[in-house]
């Protein structure tokens, strides 16, 4: 009988410090998460021959938006707008346009 009782207590034991490593990495893991973007979040839609971006910056730092449009036609010249500085908190709307269709419309940051 003391023999299954040391048994049960080393399983025990075994369990319980399994149990503190897979707790101590969780909380290792939480800590290490990747850290946010530090970009403006910006939404883009084309409507016709315009794109149309919005962009907000819920960063302490600023960052720099520019919208950029590819016009489906060879001879219509691809447009980007100029960089646009959004601080902390703000909002800013971005637009250009093509003669014709848009193929393509995309926001960089800086």
């Amino acid at each position: 009988m003391r023999t299954s009782r040391c048994v049960a207590a080393a399983v025990l034991v075994a369990a319980v410090v399994g149990f503190i490593a897979v707790a101590s990495n969780a909380a290792n893991s939480a800590a290490q998460e990747r850290p946010r973007p530090r970009e403006a979040a910006c939404s883009t839609w084309v409507r016709g021959s315009h794109a149309t971006a919005s962009c907000f910056n819920p960063n302490p730092d600023a960052d720099r938006v520019q919208l950029h449009v590819e016009c489906a036609r060879w001879w219509d010249p691809d447009m980007d707008s100029r960089p646009i500085e959004v601080g902390p908190a703000q909002h800013v709307r971005l637009a250009e346009r093509c003669w014709k269709e848009i193929r393509k419309a995309w926001v960089s940051h800086r």
